[in-house]
């Protein structure tokens, strides 16, 4: 598979990487731990050496299958993990963020022993913690990389001013946040942003948390405590209306002789050189899928066609519900 470079750092990773939460977090049901193991061995036999994982997916039990599915290989991939929340230490359930120093430094310390690495190689920041200062967090970052247990580090759903505050404290490698045909506001401000200072581009949820993929309509059933349904663009109204995006990809997709999931991801990464997206996946044949989009070629035409296209449609509903979109963008 080509490779990408994130931004300005030394991270050279597959143009496509896998997006793990969903093997044991969100997106019930959940395969048998073995089965996810072998898949995730399957995907850095078929050249993908990026694998997006964090400590609250369970919390704790993603990072500990990621470990264990990644260490024979673990001379050829990038793991990259996420600090910054607080669970309760009898049910396991988040009760906030927290990203102050001595926490990201225990959150740090948990990672590498569950991970089974001797160092982190991308430490992201889950959500900023508004009760301190991103200077703070970063300086922290910092300091574990001087120690030897980071590599890198990067922010996730961060706005400008904070990616900007942050890099000049230690320099960022990569943004993660949300980023498909569905959800294109990074392309206002923060695209350009991270151009300038020379950070990568990590979207997650680049297949629309399934939607893109055209195998969810408003027909479609989730399991109760899949995290969809309580999201307002998986409101069976909202997927009805929002068919569009995908009926837009499945046309581009039928002259390419590919997929709709592989056009949205081709799409991606025809957007800027250090996009590396992460879908995620509990299948073989959609790992196989996914990782097939990376030699899909659109052309300029191909890409304004869709661009237009897409100007042209509303998409319906909100990304979270209202409670959770203060967690966002600051």
């Amino acid at each position: 598979m080509n490779k990408r470079k994130l931004g300005n750092s030394k991270l050279e990773l597959s143009a496509i990487g896998l997006g793990c939460m969903g093997m044991s977090f969100s997106y019930p049901p959940f395969p048998e731990r073995k089965v996810m193991i072998g898949l995730i061995r399957l995907a850095a036999e078929r050249g993908v050496t990026f694998f997006d994982t964090a400590e609250a997916y369970g919390p704790y039990s993603n990072e500990e299958l990621v470990g264990e599915a990644l260490e024979p290989f673990r001379d050829r991939v990038a793991i990259a993990t996420k600090f910054g929340f607080k669970f309760d230490p009898d049910t396991g359930a988040q009760i906030g963020v927290d990203s102050r120093p001595l926490h990201i430094k225990q959150a740090a310390e948990g990672s590498l022993r569950r991970l089974k690495v001797d160092a982190i190689d991308l430490f992201y920041q889950h959500r900023v913690d508004p009760d301190v200062p991103i200077e703070e967090v970063a300086g922290a970052v910092r300091e574990l990389i001087v120690e030897g247990k980071v590599k890198h580090f990067g922010l996730s759903e961060a706005a400008v001013q904070t990616i900007r505050r942050a890099h000049a404290v230690q320099p960022v490698a990569a943004l993660q946040s949300e980023y498909s045909l569905w959800w294109r506001a990074p392309e206002a401000e923060v695209l350009p942003t991270l151009e300038e200072l020379g950070i990568g581009f990590v979207p997650f949820s680049p297949l629309g948390r399934g939607f893109l993929t055209g195998k969810i309509d408003e027909t479609t059933t989730f399991e109760e405590s899949d995290f969809r349904n309580i999201l307002p663009r998986f409101a069976a109204d909202n997927r009805k209306a929002n068919r569009a995006v995908v009926d837009l990809l499945a046309r581009i997709a039928a002259g390419k002789g590919a997929t709709s999931a592989q056009i949205a991801l081709a799409w991606l990464l025809a957007q800027k050189p250090w996009i590396v997206p992460i879908p995620g996946t509990t299948k073989l044949e959609r790992l196989d899928e996914n990782i097939g989009a990376a030699a899909v070629e659109l052309t300029p035409e191909d890409l304004r066609e869709m661009d237009s296209a897409a100007s042209k449609l509303t998409v319906q509903g909100a990304r979270y519900p209202e409670h959770m979109e203060h967690m966002t963008g600051r």
